[in-house]
């Protein structure tokens, strides 16, 4: 219960509470444009309804992101000063033009569009969403910059007169290829996100609430569930690519995430392996020949290096030290990514299969469809958690270690508050969100103004029942 030790741990919580909202934030952000344009081109009804059914659902997500997302800040200068001394002319870069301009862009458009309903030309007000839903995009991956420069850094020059890090090429950190390969499988998972999210909304309301909009809501269903299959695809193909990348860059965290410990030359997939506690024995190993060689390398042949003969390598480059991360954390939070990604994937190929002509799901779609939101959520935290533990102990890869971006002045006492009020603080947003979220979703698709337009509501509805 040391400083480092509270300070990662309330790190982890706050950074894990506040992705849940990112992904849906990405994703809801496009969905709801791609509705707003559906009504714009054809006047249908239907579509403005939906536009503000799912435009709800991507405000309260990103209000309270946007929240959660304050504190991250902070704490890079209250429990990682040292940190922030030593690399923030270089990691602080992205995200201060994350704060200028990206966000900047996107609160601003998105304040267009919340207040623009009857105020602003339709073609205009169409088109403030999608700056808006662009501006989050440009948002994430400027955060995912600076995180993909802690995984492989570049750009740099540490100034040992100075003690620290300097930024020498902005351009080579803001095109880092992990920093582009990670924003693509980000996307990928938010687009599965919130289809998961539109999908099991729809699904509910349509085998909770029969004959009240089946119409928009089978419409709904199969949308969410169709994004949700081609995202799926995409999260596979992009992984896949991140994979290999990770295996040039990164090659301890593969390993781990692997259990792999000993160099193989092809090396086999590991389905499911379980040791005894002592870890002397193995009492389930099930793996696929020369798979691992082909996602690590692209070769089925390929060689895989393992934990032991990396610790050495480690130890020769970096000096004496445990460079080894916690491997069966990395090695299950890898397995349950891709299980709950899969299980999401399934989950909507049942639903189009079971909408077939016209047809009704069957009652256990409800509970079908109470779960699929939830397990892309599980797929990204497992994920974020498989990326930063699998890093471990470094906190810049090959450059600065955990244990010495801690803040000095720190105390066990200090952080341990901290760690308390956040949780307790994020336990009540969850509350609240979930509330806000139920209500919305129990009340179905508000009614549209006569004119199927928003012209002439009311000024203290704003469109959206604020």
């Amino acid at each position: 219960m040391d400083p480092l030790m509270l300070s990662r741990w309330q790190f982890g919580i706050t950074t894990v509470y506040h992705f849940f909202f990112v992904p849906l934030t990405l994703g809801l952000a496009w969905i709801t444009a791609g509705f707003h344009l559906a009504w714009y081109r054809t006047g249908k009804e239907q579509y403005l309804r939906l536009t503000r059914f799912v435009g709800e659902l991507f405000l309260i997500n990103f209000a309270i992101g946007v929240v959660t997302g304050l504190v991250q800040e902070f704490q890079f200068g209250m429990n990682w000063s040292s940190y922030s001394r030593f690399v923030g002319d270089i990691f602080g870069a992205p995200l201060a033009i994350e704060g200028l301009l990206a966000f900047f862009l996107e609160s601003t458009f998105l304040g267009l569009w919340i207040f623009g309903w009857g105020r602003l030309p339709k073609g205009v007000h169409v088109a403030t969403i999608w700056i808006a839903a662009l501006g989050t995009a440009l948002s994430a991956y400027l955060i995912l910059a600076a995180n993909a420069w802690m995984q492989h850094p570049v750009g740099y020059e540490v100034n040992t007169a100075a003690g620290r890090a300097e930024l020498k090429d902005f351009l080579a950190v803001a095109t880092n290829d992990t920093a582009v390969i990670t924003f693509v499988h980000v996307m990928a998972a938010a687009f599965l996100t919130a289809g998961a999210l539109v999908a099991g909304v729809a699904m509910w309301r349509l085998v909770s609430h029969p004959g009240k909009d089946d119409g928009a809501f089978r419409a709904t269903a199969k949308v969410g569930s169709v994004i949700l299959l081609i995202a799926g695809l995409a999260v596979a193909v992009t992984g896949d690519m991140q994979g290999k990348l990770m295996t040039a860059e990164q090659p301890m965290k593969i390993a781990a995430g692997e259990a792999l410990m000993n160099t193989e030359q092809p090396a086999a997939f590991s389905l499911i392996t379980i040791k005894s506690l002592d870890g002397t024995q193995t009492l389930v190993d099930i793996r696929i020949p020369n798979v691992l060689s082909f996602l690590a390398t692209g070769n089925f042949n390929g060689k895989v290096q393992g934990v032991n003969d990396l610790q050495a390598q480690y130890q020769q480059t970096y000096g004496p030290g445990d460079y080894v991360p916690n491997i069966p954390v990395t090695y299950w939070t890898f397995r349950l990514m891709i299980g709950a990604g899969t299980l999401a994937a399934l989950a909507a190929a049942w639903f189009l299969f079971r909408m077939r002509k016209g047809k009704l799901p069957t009652k256990g779609a409800v509970t079908v469809a109470l779960a699929l939101p939830f397990l892309p959520l599980a797929a990204n935290s497992f994920g974020w958690l498989f990326t930063e533990i699998g890093r471990q102990p470094w906190i810049v890869f090959g450059l600065m270690q955990t244990s010495a971006g801690v803040s000095p002045t720190s105390t066990t006492l200090d952080v341990l508050i901290t760690v308390v009020g956040f949780t307790v603080l994020y336990g009540a947003l969850a509350v609240v969100m979930v509330g806000l979220m139920a209500r919305r979703v129990r009340d179905g698709l508000p009614e549209a103004a006569a004119d199927q337009g928003l012209e002439h509501e009311a000024e203290a509805d704003l469109g959206f029942g604020y």
